[in-house]
């Protein structure tokens, strides 16, 4: 197996290195610092360089001012952003778009796609359904009247939904099949009400109310919304573990420095093994990551659908970022807790991760009904 990454791979890690160099996680708004969500908005700034840099456009074609890349670049950028917890809605707009890309009609990408990778239109994705247990398509119905689409219903926890310029939403049709729809934010029957998420973000619950849709606005590939989901699950793994990387290294310059009875901490036996256990956890966590977006981006055989490696990522994801910033907790001591020093930060963000798109019990469960449906012999 070969995990070396392409020189366009390489380029666009080069790429974000250098915008993301500048964020300061010192900086970044602080949920135990903040009555309801810590802002009204991303950050507007670092949003245009990254679209000055070209890493909006990534996985664009070159039609539409993109470099063409795969889901792995983007992993790739998105293990970048988590390692500052950049606030931008890098996921959900380059999940969206590519999806809109790859099975929505050419008007409409020809409409979205080239201000996606400007920068000039956000768009973010309802992937949490009403109650963020039940399969999202099932939480907006959707029928058709006429050449137009209807839909209503209600989904939750919408990352950047007030600030995004159109939201793309699962929803069903009458025989059960799913269809994703780019619904504008402003548009009659939408409205959108305040949430806030475990790290502060200002989340948005989205109600439809008979609202109406062009056809050239909705998607009814009925692979598509899978195929956006483990995409958007994939992603959320990249995010845990750069944040994780972080994390283990904040953790290892701290009790490389922090002395009792006259050595460091780091040379204790106890703290070097819990330092050891959680960079298996990074390592597992990576593995996973890896062979999940090469399934995504290849449509490689194998004798589980790609579904089943994004479950084993998500499981180690959620597992192995709770386990290391817990470890990191305790052996920061009660500096961890002090709001002048990013590891609460850090952690609120890995809490987010952690439950985001299904906990590791919910994949558990969701790999084990694909071991039963498929014969691995």
């Amino acid at each position: 197996m070969d995990f070396t990454f392409t020189e366009e791979q390489q380029a666009a890690v080069e790429a974000a290195q250098a915008v993301f160099t500048d964020v300061a996680p010192d900086n970044v708004p602080s949920p135990a610092l903040t009555a309801g969500a810590v802002a009204d908005d991303f950050d507007r700034p670092l949003w245009s360089k990254l679209a000055d840099a070209d890493l909006l456009s990534l996985l664009l074609a070159p039609e539409y001012g993109g470099a063409g890349l795969d889901p792995i670049a983007l992993c790739l950028v998105l293990r970048e952003s988590a390692r500052v917890l950049a606030r931008v809605p890098l996921l959900e707009n380059s999940a969206a778009a590519l999806a809109v890309q790859t099975y929505a009609g050419a008007e409409l990408c020809a409409d979205i796609l080239p201000g996606v990778g400007r920068g000039e239109l956000v768009l973010t994705v309802a992937a949490n359904g009403r109650t963020g247990h039940d399969p999202a398509e099932l939480a907006v119905t959707a029928r058709q009247e006429g050449a137009d689409w209807v839909l209503d219903g209600l989904h939750t926890a919408i990352p950047w939904a007030q600030s995004a310029d159109r939201i793309l939403v699962p929803a069903h049709t009458g025989d059960g099949t799913a269809v994703l729809a780019l619904i504008p934010r402003r548009r009659d029957g939408v409205s959108l009400h305040d949430q806030v998420s475990t790290n502060g973000e200002r989340l948005a619950e989205l109600q439809l109310d008979s609202v109406r849709t062009a056809p050239d606005e909705v998607i009814t590939d009925p692979g598509a919304w899978e195929w956006l989901r483990d995409l958007l699950t994939t992603g959320t793994c990249a995010l845990a573990l750069g944040l994780g990387q972080a994390v283990l290294a904040m953790t290892s310059a701290y009790t490389s420095k922090r002395e009792q009875f006259g050595f460091p901490v780091a040379t204790f036996q106890a703290v070097a093994v819990q330092a050891a256990d959680r960079y298996i956890d990074l390592r597992a966590m990576e593995a996973t990551l890896w062979q999940a977006a090469w399934r995504i981006s290849s449509s490689a055989n194998s004798a589980l659908p790609p579904a089943g490696d994004v479950a084993v990522a998500k499981i180690w994801a959620s597992e192995g970022v709770r386990r290391v910033v817990q470890t990191a907790q305790h052996l920061h001591g009660g500096f961890g807790a002090d709001t002048d020093y990013a590891l609460h930060r850090y952690h609120a963000w890995a809490k987010q991760l952690e439950l985001s798109l299904g906990p590791a019990a919910a994949h558990e469960e969701a790999l084990g009904d694909l071991l039963a449906a498929h014969a691995l012999g």
